[in-house]
């Protein structure tokens, strides 16, 4: 039995170790930090380290293991519950996801996850604060005086195991029937990097994989597949225990059941509920730009 173990040890040190990211910040960093094909520019905004990333050739794409396109990645969320309180933060982050949306249209906010599973709830509960629009018009929107909101939808279609159905499958045919301008796709992310979980959000107008996070990969949802933009949102809940390994006792060798393993911190219900209500705030503010800050947040209150 332990020549077995150290013949499955060996075999895992001899192939390069891949740690599992969907942070394209932390993809070029383990590609070796090139920037070839990458236009690169970070700034500080309210607290906020802003890391905008722009892959502009397939070779650059294909070295990160990332779609080319455009990422932005803010770190240092706020440890708040209460969303009135980090209004400056909220506000940068949402004109980061203004700029990668179309100016006019109907728009389908989608919380990709399970609520069922606490790393995998950040995409239904960031839904949950979005404010849905699409039905509100005509007289009763005028005389509530809510005649200059955006169309907005909002769905959380649960996941393959739940309903049988693909995430992909559901909003392919939602998104023929409604003709949004844009898809906005929020799901929980893997990071190769302890700090950023629960404390850094990612866009990226290169859409997302359901699952891809914990090698599950499912139907992407894509410009490609759907017609129209689709702008991925996330946040980091879950790690690798390689990840854990190389950062706390410095090492990669794990039995063979370890490497496999996904760890998530105790606190992530915590994580998710102040990352929940900070994501869809921001993205209330990016769609509703018609109404300040103080109205949203009566709206979602």
């Amino acid at each position: 039995m332990k020549r077995s173990i150290l013949r499955i040890q060996t075999k895992e040190r001899s192939d390069p170790v891949n740690y599992r990211t969907d942070l394209a910040m932390e993809a070029q960093a383990i590609s070796g930090g090139s920037k070839q094909g990458i236009i690169s520019e970070t700034e500080i905004s309210n607290g906020l380290k802003i890391s905008r990333m722009h892959i502009i050739s397939e070779e650059a794409a294909g070295r990160l293991g990332k779609p080319a396109g455009r990422y932005v990645t803010i770190e240092g969320l706020p440890e708040t519950d209460n969303f009135r309180e980090v209004r400056k933060e909220i506000e940068a982050i949402s004109r980061e996801l203004e700029q990668l949306l179309p100016k006019k249209g109907c728009i389908l906010v989608i919380g990709i996850g399970n609520t069922e599973i606490t790393p995998d709830a950040l995409g239904p509960e960031s839904a949950a604060s979005v404010i849905a629009t699409r039905h509100i018009g005509g007289e009763l929107a005028k005389s509530a005086g809510l005649d200059k909101l955006r169309p907005v939808a909002v769905l959380s279609p649960g996941v393959l195991g739940q309903t049988g159905i693909e995430v992909g499958e559901i909003i392919t045919s939602l998104a023929a029937k409604l003709r949004p301008a844009a898809v906005i796709a929020i799901d929980a992310l893997a990071s190769r990097s302890l700090s950023h979980l629960g404390r850094t959000i990612q866009l990226s107008d290169s859409g997302i994989a359901p699952g891809s996070g914990i090698g599950n990969h499912r139907l992407c949802l894509n410009e490609r597949s759907l017609g129209i933009p689709v702008i991925g949102m996330g946040m980091p809940t879950v790690v690798d225990a390689l990840t854990l390994a190389k950062d706390i006792a410095g090492t990669d060798e794990l039995p063979f059941i370890g490497s496999r393993l996904i760890v998530t911190p105790k606190e992530i219900d915590i994580l998710n509920r102040r990352a929940s209500k900070l994501i869809g705030m921001a993205v209330n503010c990016a769609l509703q730009k018609q109404y300040d800050f103080d109205e949203l947040a009566c709206l979602v209150a």
